[in-house]
C-alpha cells in the first residue's frame, strides 16, 4: 500500500505511541485533582504544553488545549466576534477558500448579523496582502486566513498580513492544521494573534489540538463546565493524547528541514511525472505549496472513479478535503481559485510523506497515468471533446 493522503490524517509516530502508552499506564491521574499522584499528571500536562509552546515560539500560558483544530478554529472565531461586538466592530475578513470550520463558523455570526467579507482567491491559490488592505475597514474586527490550504496545499503571506493587522490594531488568526509540523512558525515573529493547530496532521493522534492566542486575549467558551485550562476550555484534559500530540510535533519540528528537502523533491517529481498527462493541470501555485502537496485536475473523468480505481491499485489518495469526500459538490477551493465544475469533479489530492521513495511515486505517476486513460476511454464527456463537440478547458 502507498498512503498518500497525508492531508486527511497521518499515521501515528512510535514514539508518540509509546508516550501516550506509558501515560494511560502510569500517569492516568485526573491534573485537577489535588493528590500527588494527579499531580504528576499535571506536571506532565505542563511539560507537554512547554514542547508545544517552544515550537510555536510563545509562552506556555499562551497554549490552551482543545479536542481538534475545528474547535480551536471556533474559538478563535468566537473570541474575536464577542470582543468585536462589545467595541462595535462587527466586520470580519477571511477568504473564499478556508476550511468549513472557518466557513461555516462565520455564516453563523452573519445571521447574528456581523458582516463577512470573503476574499477571492487567485488562480494560483494565493491571497494577496493588498487584497487584505483593502479590505480593511474602522469596524473590522478579525481577519482569519488558513496558513496553507488543505486541498490544493497553497502557502499564504500570513507574515506579511500579521504585520499588516497589528499595525491596524485588528485580531489576526489562522487555521495553521495543515502548516504545523511541516512549516516553521514563529507567531510572534509573524504577528499572529491566534493560530489553530491539530494533532494528527503531524503524526499525533486525533482528538485532541491547539489555540494558541496571544497574552492579553480573554478567549471566549465555546463549551461551559469546569475551570480547567485556566477557565479557557472546561473538561477533564486529555493527557495521554496532549502528550503524543507535543511529543510528535516536537520531532516534527527538529526534523524540519531534512524532511521538508525530501519530500520536496518527491512532490517535484510527482508534479513532473502528472503533468505529463495531456489536457490536466497542477491547482495552485507550484512552488508556494505544502512540501508534500500535490493537487491536479484531469479533464474528462470523475475524481471518485479515480480513487477508486487508484485504490484498487495500493494508492491511498483524495479528490480533495476528507471534512467533504461524502459530498457529491465540486470542491468550494476549486471553484475558488476558478476551476469550472466539470473539471473540478476530476480532481486528485495526493498528500506524501518522507516515508516514500522516488520508485513509490514513479509507480503513482505509472497509475494514475493509466487510470485516467482508462477513464476517458469510456467517458461520453471526454469523446465530444475528441470530435470536437465541447471545447477542451486545458491546453495539451
Amino acid at each position: 500500500m502507498i498512503y498518500a493522503d497525508n492531508a486527511a490524517t497521518t499515521k501515528v509516530c512510535d514514539a508518540a505511541i509509546e508516550a501516550m502508552a506509558e501515560c494511560m499506564r502510569n500517569g492516568y491521574g485526573n491534573p485537577s485533582s489535588l493528590y500527588s499522584f494527579a499531580q504528576d499528571a499535571k506536571e506532565v500536562l505542563e511539560g507537554a504544553r512547554k514542547t508545544i509552546a517552544e515550537c510555536l515560539c510563545c509562552d506556555p500560558k499562551e497554549i490552551t488545549f482543545t479536542s481538534c483544530g475545528t474547535e480551536a478554529d471556533n474559538q478563535a472565531v468566537a473570541t474575536a466576534a464577542k470582543i468585536g461586538r462589545k467595541a462595535g466592530k462587527m466586520h470580519i475578513i477571511s477568504t473564499a477558500f478556508e476550511h468549513h470550520a472557518i466557513l461555516h463558523t462565520l455564516k453563523r455570526y452573519e445571521e447574528e448579523g456581523f458582516e463577512i467579507t470573503l476574499l477571492d482567491v487567485a488562480p494560483t491559490g494565493v491571497v494577496s496582502v493588498e487584497q487584505v488592505a483593502e479590505a480593511l475597514r474602522e469596524d473590522t474586527c478579525l481577519v482569519t486566513i488558513m496558513y496553507a490550504n488543505n486541498e490544493i496545499g497553497t502557502i499564504q503571506p500570513i507574515a506579511e498580513i500579521g504585520a499588516l493587522c497589528k499595525e491596524r490594531g485588528i485580531l489576526f488568526h489562522t487555521d495553521a492544521v495543515q502548516a504545523a509540523g511541516h512549516l516553521p512558525i514563529d507567531v510572534k515573529a509573524q504577528n499572529i494573534d491566534m493560530l489553530s493547530i491539530s494533532a494528527h496532521k503531524f503524526h499525533g493522534p486525533k482528538g485532541v489540538g491547539v489555540l494558541y492566542a496571544r497574552k492579553g486575549i480573554v478567549l471566549a467558551n465555546v463549551l461551559e463546565g469546569g475551570a480547567q485550562e485556566r477557565n479557557r476550555r472546561p473538561g477533564t484534559e486529555n493527557v495521554p493524547g496532549i502528550v503524543g500530540m507535543a511529543t510528535a510535533l516536537k520531532i516534527a519540528c527538529d526534523g524540519l528541514e531534512e524532511s521538508t528537502a525530501k519530500v520536496t523533491a518527491l512532490r517535484d517529481r510527482l508534479i513532473e511525472g502528472l503533468d505529463r498527462i495531456p489536457y490536466s493541470e497542477l491547482n495552485g501555485d507550484p512552488v508556494k505549496r505544502l512540501p508534500g502537496n500535490v493537487s491536479f485536475c484531469f479533464e474528462g473523468i470523475e475524481g471518485e472513479s479515480l480513487l477508486l480505481l487508484l485504490d484498487a491499485k495500493g494508492i491511498c489518495a483524495s479528490s480533495g478535503s476528507a471534512c467533504t469526500s461524502g459530498s457529491l459538490d465540486p470542491s468550494h477551493v476549486l471553484l475558488a481559485i476558478g476551476r469550472p465544475h466539470e473539471v473540478a469533479h476530476g480532481s486528485l489530492r495526493l498528500s506524501i510523506g518522507d516515508d516514500l521513495t522516488e520508485a513509490d511515486i514513479d509507480y503513482m505517476v505509472e497509475s494514475v497515468t493509466e487510470v485516467v486513460t482508462y477513464l476517458r476511454s469510456i467517458s461520453p464527456f471526454w469523446r465530444d471533446m475528441v470530435e470536437g463537440k465541447r471545447e477542451h478547458v486545458f491546453a495539451e
